[in-house]
């Protein structure tokens, strides 16, 4: 059994083999706000046996059904109960209002990461100067390029060579490389990197470098100097953020001591937000940000 796909003008053609019988397809196309499903079809001899679920799983796998970023896939009305069943199977839900067809919008469980990436994207503008001081493998950095744009400018620090090299390596494979790079530096010396009131965002996620050794991780006696050096180079209007990571090797002792670092800065001239995963365990990252008036 195998599924060989072809494009039909803008659409994608998915069909089902059964050895070398065609068995079954679906057309796949996408427009504004989704995917929509159509023709799709298993032959009478082949029905009830799996091979609809099969077909389904596979397309809205390779439309984006399964990944990370929300997705909406839309689908005529099934006729028989069988269709209805497998709609249902994979989530397809009938419409609100009758004659419409059925949809699947799906949002996956959001990241510390993600609402960081979300929040960014509302406060942040492009041609700014940002500054991603615990760069790791680059993914920050990235989105950092691509939100201040060509008129931009964005700098990365870590103080493992591994994680600088990896992060340029990025910036090039992306065609970023104009608008960042990384540099062999230690956070808590951010400010001897950027003049006061020079950035617009800062960026740190706190903890080890994935992919690495996990005994080597953020400590308060780099974090909180890293800190403080931030609210300088920070213009007003500018934005701090920090995903706060614990238990594993790094317990607690960074999460506590960030934590009081935040809770401490006065009001009159900082917002803080910490934005905790209420129904999460304690040790769920947390996402905070500080917004400088």
């Amino acid at each position: 059994m195998r599924i060989e796909t072809r494009r039909e003008g803008e659409a994608l053609r998915f069909c089902l083999y059964k050895e070398k019988e065609p068995i079954g397809s679906c057309l796949a196309r996408r427009e504004e706000g989704g995917v929509r499903l159509s023709e799709f079809e298993i032959s009478p001899l082949w029905q009830g046996r799996g091979y609809g679920s099969f077909l389904l799983k596979k397309v809205l796998g390779t439309t984006g059904g399964f990944g990370r970023e929300e997705s909406c896939h839309k689908a005529p009305a099934p006729v028989t109960e069988a269709g209805k069943a497998l709609c249902r199977k994979f989530g397809f839900l009938p419409p609100a209002c009758p004659g419409a067809g059925w949809e699947r919008l799906r949002r996956p469980e959001p990241s510390a990461v993600a609402l960081v990436h979300q929040n960014l994207s509302r406060w942040l503008r492009p041609g700014g100067f940002f500054v991603d001081a615990t760069c790791g493998n680059g993914h920050d950095t990235a989105f950092l390029c691509r939100l201040a744009g060509p008129g931009g400018r964005v700098l990365g620090l870590d103080i493992q060579p591994q994680a600088v090299q990896a992060t340029n390596r990025r910036l090039k494979e992306e065609g970023l490389d104009a608008i960042g790079r990384a540099v062999l530096a230690d956070h808590a010396r951010l400010a001897e990197w950027a003049g006061p009131a020079s950035a617009h965002c800062v960026v740190f996620n706190f903890g080890y470098l994935p992919g690495a050794d996990h005994r080597l991780f953020t400590r308060p006696s780099t974090s909180l100097p890293a800190l403080r050096a931030t609210l300088e180079i920070l213009r007003p209007g500018g934005v701090l953020s920090a995903c706060l990571y614990s238990g594993g090797v790094n317990g607690d002792e960074e999460k506590k001591a960030v934590l009081e670092f935040l809770e401490n800065l006065p009001a009159g001239q900082y917002t803080v937000l910490v934005c905790r995963f209420a129904n999460r365990p304690d040790t769920a990252p947390l996402p905070c940000f500080v917004l400088k008036h």
